[in-house]
């Protein structure tokens, strides 16, 4: 199985999505910026990738920060993990987010996040009157406490 990718004339001379490392979840993808790009504290924007990618029925891209952005600079990606459905054929951006108090500049060719391709089920959904009870019941968002 192969994920098709089309450059698109943005994207030529960029380096293609690979996987850096034989055990490497994800492959990175790269700003297809015309010029600099500068993220003020705070701020948020939508990157080029200059690539459209097909992926595979059954599967997902899910676009993910890249750990060395986050750490060193507080730049992430701002809905994480992003996806890009199996039949979207239009070019994948990432929403950029600079939480640090500095700004961050984007150059053309900048990793700037990842893909992970993971498989997903559609699964039918039911309409009940209830659905069947557990252990847990309705605990979340911190039910279980920090220690």
């Amino acid at each position: 199985m192969n994920i098709d990718i089309e450059v698109l004339p943005h994207g030529i001379g960029l380096e293609l999505p690979k996987y850096a490392t034989e055990g490497s979840a994800g492959f990175d993808l790269r700003a297809a910026v015309a010029a600099r790009i500068s993220l003020a504290p705070g701020e948020h924007r939508l990157v080029p990738t200059g690539l459209k990618f097909a992926i595979p029925r059954g599967f997902e891209g899910q676009i993910r920060p890249r750990s060395g952005l986050a750490l060193r600079y507080g730049v992430t990606v701002l809905n994480s993990p992003g996806t890009v459905d199996a039949d979207y054929r239009g070019e994948v951006g990432v929403i950029l987010v600079n939480f640090s108090s500095n700004d961050f500049v984007v150059t053309r060719g900048d990793r700037i996040a990842q893909m992970v391709v993971a498989a997903v089920a559609s699964i039918p959904l039911v309409v009940v009157e209830t659905v069947d009870a557990t252990s847990r019941g309705d605990g979340g968002f911190g039910h279980t406490g920090i220690q």
